[in-house]
């Protein structure tokens, strides 16, 4: 069995995280498998064995927060998600009140938030949702001090800084440290990054490790080896059988 029992007691927020196995995040949802970011893909991954969602997070110019991965649109792309309003967008790409919605609340969900101000909206959105959905919601930032700003609207929220290794100047252990008094819970980073050190590292400050851009068998392997709490994969049933040891139902 490679690491498949997450050792934090606790988080940066002090929120238990003891689970048998890391989450298994879809990757803009089953995105090999069906168009991504959208409600099918969405399903899709649920159906496969996906035990979170991911995407983007834009706010368009009327409120609402949409999930699409470049959040940019026209003919030229000159219209970014702010310009526009939901009205205007192609109707396959979904809301997150859609989400929620369609595959209800029962799984992990990470947001990459595009726009700072989409971070309020979101939690609006997941409290109206109910049945746990703000504790289930990983709200992540390639900047940790935009990140440890949303702590003060909710204690339940999970923060995430989304970084990779040479971009942390001031080294692993001084940034975990960092991260877990700022209330963060999580240090994301690609999977080239991780070793089993680093996961150690990241633990012993009371801070999970995921990584992301996991999309083939031996990469899911080795990641998963290296005692990882979450992995991002494009490819759901590779992801779901590298975490479960089960082959995925067609």
């Amino acid at each position: 069995m490679v690491g498949l029992v997450m050792t934090v007691a606790e988080s940066a927020s002090g929120v238990d995280h003891h689970r048998s196995r890391p989450i298994a995040f879809a990757h803009r949802g089953a995105s090999a498998h069906a168009p991504e970011n959208t409600l099918d893909a969405f399903q899709m991954a649920l159906r496969m064995g996906a035990t979170g969602l991911e995407s983007d997070a834009w706010l368009t110019a009327d409120g609402d927060v949409i999930l699409d991965h470049d959040g940019r649109f026209g003919a030229d792309g000159r219209l970014a998600a702010a310009d526009v309003t939901r009205a205007e967008l192609p109707a396959y790409i979904p809301t997150l009140d859609e989400l929620y919605a369609s595959c209800g609340t029962d799984y992990e969900l990470s947001l990459d938030v595009k726009d700072v101000a989409t971070a309020a909206r979101i939690l609006d959105i997941a409290r109206a949702a109910g049945s746990g959905a703000v504790g289930r919601l990983w709200l992540c930032h390639p900047d940790w001090t935009i990140v440890r700003r949303w702590r003060a609207a909710s204690a339940d929220v999970r923060l995430v800084d989304s970084t990779r290794l040479d971009r942390i100047d001031e080294g692993l252990a001084r940034r975990a440290a960092t991260l877990a008094s700022s209330g963060i819970d999580v240090l994301n980073m690609n999977q080239v990054d991780w070793t089993a050190d680093h996961v150690a590292i990241a633990h012993e400050h009371g801070v999970l490790a995921f990584g992301y851009e996991a999309h083939t068998d031996d990469v899911l392997h080795r990641l998963l080896a290296t005692g990882v709490d979450a992995v991002y994969s494009d490819y759901v049933d590779r992801m779901v059988r590298a975490v479960t040891g089960r082959p995925v139902a067609g």
